[in-house]
């Protein structure tokens, strides 16, 4: 693991011009590890935008270095509506080759890593939790910076999560990939003209059915419209239409309408009992990854 900031040998910036570990010299940095379609990043996004609203005027520069998990994850056009939809405004740093990844010893999405004013590293953590902690170490380190400084009050979103605390994912569905490469036989099943790629499953032609049984509260899926960049998606849950455990990306019609490559919200507050989840779909070239749930 790296023990200074590495080189940021990066292929683009968004928010800020290209940034070298001499110029951040004299500010605590916080490297945040992300992919825009990782559900466990997207819940840890909030405290992010947090930290770079409370401290950046006080000498915390935030970092996101985006990492794609999935091929059209390096395309400039994602990548951008991404930021946008997520409302990112701290410094961006596209890491398509992996070159800052490999650089700082990382190997998992999302991860966190804060160094000092002098770029030393101090600490890392990997996925959901720990904001307290990191906050805190924020908040001391802009003291060793500029002892005096007056700190705001802890950031409201970590004030929250302390009081709510982790929720627990002890017994839900595991993360279920869908393509070749990850997939594990007998967790999902195909109706239909379906291929296999390395990735995902494709709907070749005609109408096709993706059946998955998972025990979750929560169900996530990151998918690919396909050419025409749009594809409605029925949602059934346990055979019927979805109701009231409709995800945010489903309307009251039981449609998700697919506009992009992203993760989509389908299942939100199931009971924790086995359930089916049955997707139906008639648009050639609609790619599905994989599923994520939460409880």
């Amino acid at each position: 693991m790296a023990r200074q900031i590495p080189a940021l040998d990066v292929q683009r910036w968004v928010n800020s011009p290209p940034l070298t570990p001499e110029a951040l010299h004299g500010r605590v940095v916080l490297v945040d590890i992300w992919e825009y379609t990782c559900v466990n990043w997207i819940r840890t996004a909030p405290y992010v935008k947090a930290w770079h609203r409370d401290y950046a005027d006080l000498g915390l520069t935030v970092i996101g270095v985006h990492a794609p998990e999935f091929e059209f994850g390096r395309h400039a056009e994602h990548i951008d509506r991404a930021i946008r939809d997520h409302g990112l405004t701290y410094p961006v740093a596209l890491d398509n080759d992996f070159t800052f990844w490999r650089a700082l010893g990382n190997d998992a999405w999302p991860a966190k890593y804060l160094f000092d004013a002098d770029g030393r590293f101090v600490e890392r953590w990997v996925g959901e939790g720990d904001y307290e902690r990191v906050e805190s170490e924020i908040r001391r380190l802009l003291e060793i910076r500029a002892p005096g400084t007056a700190l705001p009050p802890v950031s409201p979103e970590v004030s929250a999560f302390v009081t709510g605390g982790q929720p627990s994912y002890v017994g839900i569905t595991p993360e279920t990939y869908l393509g070749a490469d990850r997939g594990v036989p007998g967790t999902f099943s195909l109706a239909g003209d379906w291929r296999s790629g390395g990735e995902y499953v494709e709907l070749s032609s005609g109408g096709g059915e993706l059946a998955l049984p998972f025990n979750a509260g929560e169900v996530n899926l990151v998918v690919d419209p396909g050419p025409t960049g749009q594809a409605p998606v029925q949602v059934l849950l346990d055979g019927m239409p979805i109701g009231a455990e409709r995800g945010a990306d489903v309307g009251p019609d039981a449609i998700a309408r697919i506009d992009r490559p992203a993760m989509f919200r389908l299942v939100a507050g199931a009971s924790r009992d086995d359930h089916l989840l049955n997707l139906l779909t008639d648009r050639p070239g609609f790619r599905a990854y994989v599923f994520t749930f939460g409880p």
